[in-house]
């Protein structure tokens, strides 16, 4: 739906199960409906789509994509922007590091993030960008020394200008503005603003010369962006309103904005069990749950997954947990949420409107504690007419 100036806010479908399209689509037709009627009955409303790479080869067969396009027409609804972050399994089934493979070394990640490019083009309405998410490059943790990975993120930043100059020949040929928002989170190989930033000067755009001359910098900045997912900073107690003010400083754009929450407690001599016995509650096997964690010296302990924490049980201070929650709760019990970190953010950004696209994104309704759940499109508009609450529309 078209919001504050002229941006347009949705939900990502990777709520949804289903890898194959035909799945996607039928849990689609199942709770967009009933979504739309609660959030903007009156008005056209965006859909954040997510396709997996099997969905993305089967949209293409026969009139599957026009069909789709059909029931957009149908329902009101229309596509702006696209998650291209998970490329496999999503739903019931172990994701874990996985989430980042393949990555943007390798040919696969390229193919199938052209191919959905294609299928947001096909489908963006006419004057409107378009923008897909994407992983940060890879998973650190695969990599055994600092020399592996620095190969692996030249290889990577190849990789990603291959889609600049698709992106750069679609706007040429027929000014449709498209880009890739590269979505930094914990343990991925841009984990943080700061080291987003600093591959974007020392490496993307320096590659860049190398392959465009001295168009370079228009063209990259135009087409490559940053996804700002607020769970994914917040577990970083990353500074927004300073992130925000570099970005802008540096002319790095903002593709999107990902409204989602984590989990975070403070720790107080008598209540630190207790506190580590609900954290222990989000602990199941599907998807990684990183912990940072604030020490009493100020330094910040990271945990590949919330069973590596609980284990150590360390002295810190604070923890918070990469577990997406419903933004639209602020407690948990013992446990709280980065909800206050989505209201700075969404303040930051009616003040100072630094991206077109904003997309509510908590995938995690299917392994939430039971206490939590409630049917999947009340969850959604509960959490869309909470960020519209906020906005103050």
């Amino acid at each position: 739906m078209q919001i504050l100036h002229n941006a347009h806010l949705s939900y990502c479908t990777n709520i949804h199960p289903g890898e194959s399209w035909a799945a996607h689509f039928e849990s689609l037709k199942q709770n967009f409906p009933q979504v739309k009627a609660e959030v903007s009955p009156d008005a056209a409303m965006g859909i954040g789509l997510r396709l997996s790479n099997q969905a993305s080869i089967e949209i293409l067969l026969g009139d599957n994509l026009q069909e789709f396009k059909q029931w957009l027409g149908d329902n009101d609804a229309y596509v702006f922007t696209m998650n291209g972050f998970p490329y496999g399994g999503f739903h019931d089934t172990v994701v874990k590091d996985q989430v980042h493979a393949p990555d943007w070394t390798t040919v696969d990640r390229v193919a199938y993030t052209q191919r959905i490019f294609g299928i947001l083009a096909a489908l963006l309405p006419e004057g409107m960008e378009g923008g897909i998410s994407t992983s940060p490059l890879s998973y650190k943790h695969w990599f055994a020394t600092a020399d592996e990975m620095q190969e692996a993120t030249i290889a990577a930043t190849k990789n990603i200008l291959t889609i600049a100059e698709q992106l750069n020949s679609i706007y040429d040929k027929s000014g449709i503005l498209l880009h890739l928002d590269i979505e930094p989170e914990p343990d991925g190989v841009l984990e943080t603003c700061r080291e987003f930033i600093d591959w974007y000067e020392q490496v993307l755009l320096p590659l860049g010369a190398e392959h465009f001359g001295d168009e370079a910098e228009a063209i990259i900045k135009r087409h490559i962006q940053l996804c700002y997912d607020v769970c994914h900073f917040a577990i970083g107690y990353e500074p927004h309103k300073e992130v925000v003010a570099e970005l802008a400083a540096k002319g790095i754009r903002t593709g999107k904005i990902q409204i989602s929450a984590a989990l975070k407690a403070s720790f107080e001599a008598d209540n630190k069990q207790a506190i580590l016995e609900e954290f222990a509650k989000f602990d199941e096997p599907t998807y990684l749950h990183q912990v940072i964690a604030r020490l009493p010296d100020g330094q910040l302990a990271r945990y590949p997954d919330l069973p590596d924490a609980l284990l150590l049980k360390d002295d810190a201070l604070e923890w918070r947990a990469h577990f997406h929650v419903p933004i639209f709760l602020e407690s948990f019990g013992l446990l709280n949420s980065t909800q206050s970190d989505i209201r700075e953010v969404l303040a930051i950004w009616k003040e100072q409107p630094f991206t077109n696209h904003l997309e509510a994104e908590t995938y995690t309704w299917g392994v939430l504690p039971a206490e939590l759940k409630i049917p999947m499109a009340n969850s959604i508009s509960r959490e869309l007419n909470w960020v519209i609450g906020q906005l103050n529309l």
